[in-house]
Protein backbone atom coordinates (compact mmCIF):
# COMPACT_ATOMS: atom_id res chain seq x y z
CA UNK A 1 0.00 0.00 0.00
CA UNK A 2 3.03 2.24 -0.01
CA UNK A 3 2.47 5.69 -1.48
CA UNK A 4 5.40 8.11 -1.69
CA UNK A 5 3.50 11.16 -2.90
CA UNK A 6 0.42 12.85 -1.52
CA UNK A 7 -1.21 13.44 1.82
CA UNK A 8 -3.02 10.82 3.86
CA UNK A 9 -6.74 11.53 4.30
CA UNK A 10 -8.01 10.43 7.71
CA UNK A 11 -11.79 10.18 7.52
CA UNK A 12 -13.08 10.12 11.08
CA UNK A 13 -9.62 11.26 12.11
CA UNK A 14 -10.83 13.37 15.04
CA UNK A 15 -11.72 10.24 17.01
CA UNK A 16 -9.88 7.98 19.42
CA UNK A 17 -7.82 5.90 17.00
CA UNK A 18 -7.59 8.66 14.41
CA UNK A 19 -6.01 11.12 16.85
CA UNK A 20 -3.31 8.61 17.80
CA UNK A 21 -2.67 7.76 14.15
CA UNK A 22 -2.48 11.44 13.20
CA UNK A 23 0.09 12.03 15.93
CA UNK A 24 2.27 9.16 14.74
CA UNK A 25 2.08 10.25 11.10
CA UNK A 26 2.99 13.83 11.90
CA UNK A 27 5.94 12.65 13.99
CA UNK A 28 7.06 10.67 10.92
CA UNK A 29 6.79 13.81 8.75
CA UNK A 30 3.84 12.44 6.77
CA UNK A 31 1.32 14.95 5.44
CA UNK A 32 -2.21 14.40 6.72
CA UNK A 33 -5.69 15.80 6.29
CA UNK A 34 -8.20 15.06 9.04
CA UNK A 35 -11.75 14.96 7.67
CA UNK A 36 -14.50 14.65 10.27
CA UNK A 37 -17.86 16.12 11.25
CA UNK A 38 -16.30 16.85 14.65
CA UNK A 39 -13.32 19.21 14.96
CA UNK A 40 -9.95 17.71 15.82
CA UNK A 41 -9.11 18.95 19.31
CA UNK A 42 -5.55 17.71 19.04
CA UNK A 43 -4.73 18.91 15.50
CA UNK A 44 -7.14 21.70 14.49
CA UNK A 45 -4.70 23.02 11.87
CA UNK A 46 -5.04 19.77 9.91
CA UNK A 47 -8.82 19.45 10.24
CA UNK A 48 -11.41 19.93 7.50
CA UNK A 49 -15.14 19.51 8.11
CA UNK A 50 -16.72 16.65 6.18
CA UNK A 51 -19.51 14.10 6.53
CA UNK A 52 -18.75 10.61 5.27
CA UNK A 53 -22.40 10.19 4.26
CA UNK A 54 -22.11 12.86 1.57
CA UNK A 55 -18.97 12.94 -0.54
CA UNK A 56 -19.73 16.48 -1.69
CA UNK A 57 -18.74 17.61 1.82
CA UNK A 58 -15.28 16.03 1.72
CA UNK A 59 -14.40 15.56 -1.96
CA UNK A 60 -12.53 18.91 -2.20
CA UNK A 61 -10.42 17.93 0.83
CA UNK A 62 -9.11 14.86 -1.01
CA UNK A 63 -7.23 17.01 -3.51
CA UNK A 64 -3.56 16.17 -3.21
CA UNK A 65 -4.19 12.99 -1.20
CA UNK A 66 -2.96 9.57 -2.30
CA UNK A 67 -4.41 7.36 0.47
CA UNK A 68 -7.75 7.30 2.30
CA UNK A 69 -7.93 5.82 5.79
CA UNK A 70 -11.60 5.44 6.73
CA UNK A 71 -12.05 5.36 10.51
CA UNK A 72 -15.54 6.92 10.50
CA UNK A 73 -18.23 4.69 12.03
CA UNK A 74 -21.38 4.41 14.08
CA UNK A 75 -20.44 1.86 16.70
CA UNK A 76 -22.20 2.41 20.03
CA UNK A 77 -24.88 0.02 21.33
CA UNK A 78 -27.49 2.75 21.78
CA UNK A 79 -27.46 4.48 18.39
CA UNK A 80 -30.76 6.21 17.53
CA UNK A 81 -32.17 6.06 14.97
CA UNK A 82 -30.76 2.64 14.11
CA UNK A 83 -30.70 3.60 10.44
CA UNK A 84 -27.54 5.58 11.26
CA UNK A 85 -25.59 2.31 11.20
CA UNK A 86 -26.48 1.87 7.53
CA UNK A 87 -26.12 5.54 6.67
CA UNK A 88 -22.63 5.94 8.13
CA UNK A 89 -21.09 2.48 7.87
CA UNK A 90 -22.48 1.28 4.54
CA UNK A 91 -23.58 4.35 2.57
CA UNK A 92 -20.56 6.18 3.96
CA UNK A 93 -18.32 3.49 2.47
CA UNK A 94 -20.03 3.84 -0.90
CA UNK A 95 -19.42 7.59 -0.75
CA UNK A 96 -15.75 7.01 0.11
CA UNK A 97 -15.30 4.67 -2.85
CA UNK A 98 -17.01 7.07 -5.24
CA UNK A 99 -14.91 9.94 -3.91
CA UNK A 100 -11.74 7.86 -4.35
CA UNK A 101 -12.67 7.16 -7.98
CA UNK A 102 -13.47 10.79 -8.68
CA UNK A 103 -10.22 11.91 -7.03
CA UNK A 104 -8.03 9.27 -8.68
CA UNK A 105 -7.03 7.76 -5.32
CA UNK A 106 -6.11 4.10 -5.61
CA UNK A 107 -5.35 3.16 -1.99
CA UNK A 108 -7.88 2.71 0.82
CA UNK A 109 -7.40 1.44 4.37
CA UNK A 110 -10.69 0.57 6.09
CA UNK A 111 -11.10 -0.20 9.78
CA UNK A 112 -13.80 -2.82 10.13
CA UNK A 113 -14.34 -4.84 13.34
CA UNK A 114 -14.27 -8.35 14.77
CA UNK A 115 -18.01 -7.73 15.32
CA UNK A 116 -18.49 -9.14 11.81
CA UNK A 117 -17.89 -12.63 13.28
CA UNK A 118 -20.73 -12.40 15.80
CA UNK A 119 -20.69 -15.06 18.53
CA UNK A 120 -17.59 -16.70 17.10
CA UNK A 121 -15.74 -19.79 18.37
CA UNK A 122 -12.61 -19.04 20.44
CA UNK A 123 -9.53 -17.97 18.51
CA UNK A 124 -11.41 -17.21 15.29
CA UNK A 125 -9.18 -16.02 12.47
CA UNK A 126 -9.84 -14.12 9.27
CA UNK A 127 -11.10 -17.26 7.58
CA UNK A 128 -13.82 -17.68 10.24
CA UNK A 129 -17.52 -17.57 9.45
CA UNK A 130 -19.05 -14.12 9.54
CA UNK A 131 -22.41 -14.11 11.35
CA UNK A 132 -22.90 -10.62 12.84
CA UNK A 133 -25.07 -10.50 15.94
CA UNK A 134 -25.95 -6.79 15.77
CA UNK A 135 -26.40 -3.88 13.37
CA UNK A 136 -22.86 -2.67 13.94
CA UNK A 137 -21.33 -5.98 12.87
CA UNK A 138 -23.78 -6.38 9.99
CA UNK A 139 -23.07 -2.95 8.55
CA UNK A 140 -19.32 -3.32 8.95
CA UNK A 141 -19.50 -6.58 6.98
CA UNK A 142 -21.61 -4.94 4.28
CA UNK A 143 -19.11 -2.10 4.13
CA UNK A 144 -16.29 -4.59 3.56
CA UNK A 145 -18.14 -5.84 0.48
CA UNK A 146 -18.44 -2.29 -0.79
CA UNK A 147 -14.67 -1.90 -0.60
CA UNK A 148 -14.04 -5.26 -2.24
CA UNK A 149 -16.25 -4.15 -5.11
CA UNK A 150 -14.24 -0.93 -5.42
CA UNK A 151 -10.97 -2.90 -5.44
CA UNK A 152 -12.17 -5.26 -8.17
CA UNK A 153 -13.30 -2.52 -10.55
CA UNK A 154 -9.82 -1.43 -11.62
CA UNK A 155 -6.37 -3.04 -11.71
CA UNK A 156 -3.61 -1.75 -9.51
CA UNK A 157 -5.75 -0.60 -6.60
CA UNK A 158 -4.68 -1.19 -2.99
CA UNK A 159 -7.08 -2.22 -0.22
CA UNK A 160 -6.47 -3.13 3.39
CA UNK A 161 -9.35 -4.14 5.67
CA UNK A 162 -8.42 -4.31 9.36
CA UNK A 163 -10.71 -5.93 11.93
CA UNK A 164 -9.62 -4.72 15.38
CA UNK A 165 -10.92 -6.29 18.55
CA UNK A 166 -12.09 -3.98 21.38
CA UNK A 167 -9.70 -1.03 21.57
CA UNK A 168 -8.82 0.68 24.86
CA UNK A 169 -6.40 3.30 26.09
CA UNK A 170 -5.97 6.64 27.80
CA UNK A 171 -8.83 9.12 27.37
CA UNK A 172 -11.28 6.54 26.03
CA UNK A 173 -14.72 6.14 27.58
CA UNK A 174 -16.09 2.77 26.59
CA UNK A 175 -16.79 -0.69 27.95
CA UNK A 176 -13.17 -1.39 28.94
CA UNK A 177 -12.92 1.90 30.83
CA UNK A 178 -16.24 1.17 32.55
CA UNK A 179 -14.89 -2.17 33.78
CA UNK A 180 -11.62 -0.63 34.97
CA UNK A 181 -13.52 2.12 36.78
CA UNK A 182 -15.74 -0.36 38.62
CA UNK A 183 -12.68 -2.29 39.80
CA UNK A 184 -10.93 0.96 40.80
CA UNK A 185 -13.96 2.00 42.85
CA UNK A 186 -14.03 -1.35 44.65
CA UNK A 187 -17.54 -2.13 43.36
CA UNK A 188 -16.65 -4.99 41.06
CA UNK A 189 -18.71 -8.17 41.24
CA UNK A 190 -17.70 -11.15 39.10
CA UNK A 191 -20.49 -12.57 36.97
CA UNK A 192 -19.99 -16.29 36.52
CA UNK A 193 -16.61 -17.95 37.03
CA UNK A 194 -14.51 -15.38 35.17
CA UNK A 195 -12.89 -17.96 32.89
CA UNK A 196 -14.16 -16.30 29.71
CA UNK A 197 -11.35 -14.93 27.52
CA UNK A 198 -11.22 -11.35 26.24
CA UNK A 199 -9.09 -10.28 23.28
CA UNK A 200 -8.07 -6.61 23.53
CA UNK A 201 -6.03 -4.04 21.63
CA UNK A 202 -4.14 -1.03 23.01
CA UNK A 203 -4.84 2.09 20.97
CA UNK A 204 -1.19 3.04 20.43
CA UNK A 205 -0.50 -0.39 18.96
CA UNK A 206 -3.53 -0.15 16.67
CA UNK A 207 -2.33 3.24 15.42
CA UNK A 208 1.19 1.88 14.95
CA UNK A 209 -0.19 -1.04 12.93
CA UNK A 210 -2.25 1.21 10.66
CA UNK A 211 0.83 3.36 10.10
CA UNK A 212 2.84 0.24 9.31
CA UNK A 213 0.23 -0.90 6.78
CA UNK A 214 0.57 2.30 4.79
CA UNK A 215 4.01 1.07 3.72
CA UNK A 216 3.05 -2.49 2.75
CA UNK A 217 3.40 -3.63 -0.89
CA UNK A 218 0.30 -3.22 -3.11
CA UNK A 219 -2.57 -5.70 -3.01
CA UNK A 220 -5.67 -6.59 -1.03
CA UNK A 221 -5.37 -7.77 2.57
CA UNK A 222 -7.79 -8.69 5.35
CA UNK A 223 -6.32 -8.76 8.87
CA UNK A 224 -7.57 -9.07 12.44
CA UNK A 225 -5.83 -6.88 14.99
CA UNK A 226 -5.37 -8.27 18.51
CA UNK A 227 -2.68 -7.70 21.13
CA UNK A 228 -1.57 -11.02 22.62
CA UNK A 229 -1.58 -12.83 24.96
CA UNK A 230 -5.26 -12.69 25.89
CA UNK A 231 -6.56 -12.26 29.44
CA UNK A 232 -9.35 -14.22 31.06
CA UNK A 233 -11.77 -11.96 32.88
CA UNK A 234 -10.38 -13.22 36.20
CA UNK A 235 -6.80 -12.49 35.09
CA UNK A 236 -7.76 -9.04 33.85
CA UNK A 237 -9.45 -8.07 37.10
CA UNK A 238 -6.51 -9.47 39.07
CA UNK A 239 -4.07 -7.42 37.00
CA UNK A 240 -6.06 -4.24 37.54
CA UNK A 241 -6.31 -4.78 41.29
CA UNK A 242 -2.59 -5.47 41.57
CA UNK A 243 -1.65 -2.39 39.53
CA UNK A 244 -3.96 -0.16 41.56
CA UNK A 245 -2.97 -1.87 44.83
CA UNK A 246 -6.56 -2.65 45.68
CA UNK A 247 -7.70 -5.58 47.77
CA UNK A 248 -10.11 -7.82 45.95
CA UNK A 249 -13.47 -8.78 47.38
CA UNK A 250 -14.30 -11.91 45.42
CA UNK A 251 -18.03 -11.34 45.19
CA UNK A 252 -19.74 -13.42 42.53
CA UNK A 253 -23.16 -13.48 40.96
CA UNK A 254 -24.40 -16.58 39.14
CA UNK A 255 -24.85 -16.04 35.43
CA UNK A 256 -28.56 -16.91 35.51
CA UNK A 257 -29.18 -14.22 38.13
CA UNK A 258 -27.21 -11.61 36.18
CA UNK A 259 -29.24 -12.38 33.07
CA UNK A 260 -32.45 -11.95 35.02
CA UNK A 261 -31.20 -8.63 36.35
CA UNK A 262 -30.29 -7.55 32.81
CA UNK A 263 -33.83 -8.16 31.64
CA UNK A 264 -35.19 -6.13 34.55
CA UNK A 265 -32.94 -3.21 33.58
CA UNK A 266 -34.09 -3.59 29.96
CA UNK A 267 -37.68 -3.06 31.09
CA UNK A 268 -36.69 -0.07 33.19
CA UNK A 269 -34.80 1.48 30.27
CA UNK A 270 -37.77 0.95 27.96
CA UNK A 271 -40.22 2.50 30.41
CA UNK A 272 -38.05 5.50 31.33
CA UNK A 273 -36.36 6.12 27.99
CA UNK A 274 -32.98 6.22 29.72
CA UNK A 275 -29.75 4.44 28.80
CA UNK A 276 -28.95 2.50 31.98
CA UNK A 277 -25.49 1.08 32.83
CA UNK A 278 -26.80 -2.51 33.01
CA UNK A 279 -28.64 -4.30 30.21
CA UNK A 280 -29.07 -7.82 28.86
CA UNK A 281 -26.67 -7.00 26.04
CA UNK A 282 -23.97 -5.75 28.41
CA UNK A 283 -24.36 -8.80 30.66
CA UNK A 284 -23.90 -11.10 27.68
CA UNK A 285 -20.91 -9.11 26.43
CA UNK A 286 -19.28 -9.28 29.86
CA UNK A 287 -19.69 -13.04 30.18
CA UNK A 288 -18.89 -14.03 26.61
CA UNK A 289 -15.55 -15.30 25.38
CA UNK A 290 -14.47 -12.91 22.64
CA UNK A 291 -11.13 -14.32 21.58
CA UNK A 292 -9.67 -13.86 18.11
CA UNK A 293 -6.58 -14.99 16.27
CA UNK A 294 -4.09 -12.51 14.86
CA UNK A 295 -1.56 -14.93 13.37
CA UNK A 296 -1.58 -13.17 10.00
CA UNK A 297 -0.08 -10.05 11.57
CA UNK A 298 3.32 -11.73 11.53
CA UNK A 299 3.16 -11.92 7.74
CA UNK A 300 3.25 -8.11 7.57
CA UNK A 301 6.42 -7.84 9.64
CA UNK A 302 4.69 -5.81 12.33
CA UNK A 303 5.76 -5.95 15.96
CA UNK A 304 3.64 -4.09 18.52
CA UNK A 305 5.72 -1.38 20.18
CA UNK A 306 3.99 -1.85 23.56
CA UNK A 307 2.95 -5.06 25.30
CA UNK A 308 -0.70 -5.53 26.17
CA UNK A 309 0.15 -5.55 29.87
CA UNK A 310 2.12 -2.31 29.60
CA UNK A 311 -0.65 -0.67 27.56
CA UNK A 312 -3.14 -1.63 30.23
CA UNK A 313 -0.77 -0.39 32.92
CA UNK A 314 -0.33 2.96 31.19
CA UNK A 315 -4.08 3.35 30.91
CA UNK A 316 -4.60 2.57 34.59
CA UNK A 317 -1.85 4.96 35.70
CA UNK A 318 -3.32 7.76 33.58
CA UNK A 319 -6.98 7.26 34.40
CA UNK A 320 -6.71 6.27 38.06
CA UNK A 321 -3.84 8.17 39.69
CA UNK A 322 -3.02 6.94 43.17
CA UNK A 323 -5.19 3.93 42.41
CA UNK A 324 -8.42 5.91 42.60
CA UNK A 325 -11.19 6.54 40.11
CA UNK A 326 -11.88 10.09 39.09
CA UNK A 327 -8.78 10.86 37.07
CA UNK A 328 -8.55 13.07 33.97
CA UNK A 329 -11.76 14.40 32.55
CA UNK A 330 -12.84 17.39 30.53
CA UNK A 331 -12.77 17.89 26.79
CA UNK A 332 -10.03 15.44 25.84
CA UNK A 333 -12.14 12.31 26.02
CA UNK A 334 -13.39 9.94 23.33
CA UNK A 335 -16.65 8.01 23.61
CA UNK A 336 -16.94 4.45 22.29
CA UNK A 337 -18.25 1.02 23.20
Amino acid sequence: MKEDIGAIALLGGSGFIGTRLASRLLEADRRIRIIDIAPSRAFPRHWVAGDVRDRRTFLPALAGCSVIVNLAAQHRDNVHPRSLYDQVNVEGSRQVCLAAEESGIGSILFTSSVAVYGQAPPNTGEEGRTEPANDYGRTKLEAEEVYRGWFSRAPGRNLLIVRPTVVFGEQNRGNVYNLLSIVANGRFVMVGRGENVKSMAYVENVAAFLQHCLDLPPGMRLLNYVDKPDFTMKQLVGFVRARLKRDGRNLRVPLWLARLGGRVFDLLAASTGRDLPISSLRVEKFCATTQFSAERLAETGFAAPISLAEGLGRTLDFEFPQGRAGGPGGQGLFESE
